[in-house]
């Protein structure tokens, strides 16, 4: 087999760069090791910034999104008692965020790349990638028990964190930088209306809950519990009992229904440098990972191909490869600013079990700052809608 772009792994930053590339007559391959369905089925997250919602309507894959994606105008932080709106559009030049789900992205894309005929393949595991420091890279995968072999010019890889794009860059090259918080997080869906009208983000001294949705009819919550956490030890009533702790506030109720899915996910940053090496270029969480606190990994996701899907379109219609040689550089310094934001918000707003009670009445006598400054609620809100395409 042979195309010009070989794309390793089928969420929604693979997808959408294959999306991207055809849309411009470049040809893509797309290898996914797991499932459709299992593609299809996963949760994930759900808060799109403006430039990942003009990517997607840009590519032509967001009529769904149009008509389903809950627009939200800002969050509600929520502590000691108090609970503060902060405005986004009126902090940001008229900037919002959307809801919809991750999961329903990864559907839409799927139909329409199929439905374009495109070579987009499940149940595929790469099992090595050669020659990326040549002109004809070549990956090989097995499909139906027989081995493969797809040879390509470019590479991309969008497979993860555990996929096998990143570990293709050779050690001496490859530098990595990593922190690991002390929890997790404990989400769930509810098939139950959502209680609020904008998320709610709440710190108390039992820990970090957060009030999303995934629909006008089933909600997304989340809890801060310890990182061996078992699920098993997660009755729906404790989860509900917990929630109406942690979100507590006088005047206000959180409505209850039946819990469809849970999940507990460890939380930590990490960060691969450089994202990419002769012609492997690493995309999404398989060059970098943030906590979900700040919402940012599906957009630094979209933000990296739309990067590279421009690269291309200079090397393969221009022979140029000045935005290849500029990928990585170009996409770490968005890269680094969400980690930071990411880090900024985590830090904020969950209670470290390790940390004395003097650091606490420090996280405390923050939030006051940045439920009280317009300075402050600014800043949060221009990094919670994302920054300009261009800076």
């Amino acid at each position: 087999m042979r195309t010009q772009v070989a794309i390793i792994g089928a969420g929604p930053a693979g997808l959408l760069l294959s999306q991207l590339l055809h849309n411009q007559g470049i040809d893509s391959v797309v290898l996914e090791a797991r499932s459709r369905d299992y593609c299809e089925r996963r949760q994930r997250a759900g808060m799109l910034e403006q430039s990942t919602v003009d990517a997607l309507r840009a590519a032509g894959a967001a009529d769904r999104l149009d008509r389903e994606g809950l627009v939200h105008h800002g969050i509600h932080l929520r502590f000691d008692g108090r609970n503060r709106h902060i405005d986004f559009p009126g902090r940001t030049g008229g900037k919002s965020v959307t809801v919809y789900g991750q999961t329903e992205i990864v559907k839409d894309l799927i139909a329409k790349r199929l439905d374009e005929g495109a070579e987009l393949y499940f149940d595929t595991p790469v099992t090595a990638i050669e020659g990326i420091d040549g002109d004809t890279p070549r990956i090989r995968f097995t499909r139906d028990g027989v081995e493969e072999v797809l040879e390509c010019e470019v590479v991309a890889g969008c497979d993860g964190f555990h996929g096998v794009s990143r570990p293709a860059i050779p050690a001496t090259v490859l530098k990595t930088y990593e922190r690991v918080y002390p929890f997790a997080w404990l989400g769930v869906l509810a098939d139950v209306a959502p209680s609020t009208d904008d998320l709610i983000y709440a710190y108390s001294e039992r820990g970090f809950a957060l009030h999303s949705m995934r629909s006008p009819t089933v909600s997304r919550l989340y809890l801060q519990v310890d990182p061996d956490a078992d699920l098993a030890d997660w009755p729906d009533e404790r989860i509900w009992a917990e929630l109406h702790e942690r979100f507590a506030l006088p005047g206000w109720r959180l409505e209850e229904g039946p819990i469809i899915d849970r999940n507990i996910t460890p939380m930590r940053s990490f960060v691969a440098e450089p994202m990419s090496f002769g012609r492997l270029f690493l995309a999404g969480d398989a060059a970098h990972i943030v906590p979900p606190t700040g919402a940012k990994g599906l957009n630094l996701a979209i933000a990296d191909v739309r990067v590279l899907a421009d690269a291309c379109v200079e090397w393969f219609g221009a022979g140029s490869r000045a935005g290849l040689d500029a990928y990585s550089d170009t996409c770490l310094r968005r890269v680094w600013r969400a980690e930071h934001f990411s880090y900024w918000m985590t830090t904020l707003l969950h209670r470290d079990p390790d940390a004395p009670a003097f650091d606490r009445r420090f996280q405390l006598a923050h939030l006051r700052y940045v439920a009280d400054s317009e300075a402050a609620m600014t800043t949060l809100a221009e990094n919670y809608v994302g920054y300009a395409w261009n800076e």
